[in-house]
């Protein structure tokens, strides 16, 4: 199967999104509607598709553009799961002009680890959720 990535938001399943996240994520439980829209406005945001237009992944990223950026809502649909296309999702979005070129990126995740360890992300202090690529050398 072969697939797209956009950053255009007009292409995104609002509802779709907001199902997954709102109902079936650990993270955003409750999460109606109207917020998914608000944080979609206001987040560079990447949708995946398969060949035929329909959404299989989202993620978005909040950022300054120069110093910092913070990967958010990284889902693959639980029927596309198991497939690779998570990695595809986070390659494709570590590998985008806006992520290269920040200097630290940081994300939060409970089980997805390894996912974003290969891109160079390593664990922030204590923490058992947060991870980060710091280019700033002190």
């Amino acid at each position: 199967m072969s697939i797209v990535i956009s950053t255009d938001k007009n292409k995104l399943d609002i509802h779709k999104i907001q199902q997954y996240i709102g109902v079936e994520s650990y993270w955003g439980k409750g999460r109606t509607v109207e917020e998914v829209k608000t944080t979609i406005d206001n987040s560079f945001c990447f949708g995946l598709y398969d060949e035929y237009g329909n959404q299989m992944g989202f993620s978005r990223v909040v950022t300054d553009q120069i110093l910092f950026a913070y990967l958010m809502d990284v889902i693959i649909f639980t029927e596309y799961q198991g497939k690779g296309y998570g990695k595809k999702l986070v390659d494709y979005m570590m590998d985008h002009e806006l992520i290269k070129k920040v200097k630290t990126v940081a994300l939060k995740t409970k089980d997805a680890h390894s996912l974003y360890e290969r891109h160079g992300f390593k664990k922030v202090g204590d923490s058992d959720f947060w991870m980060s690529i710091d280019k700033i050398k002190l």
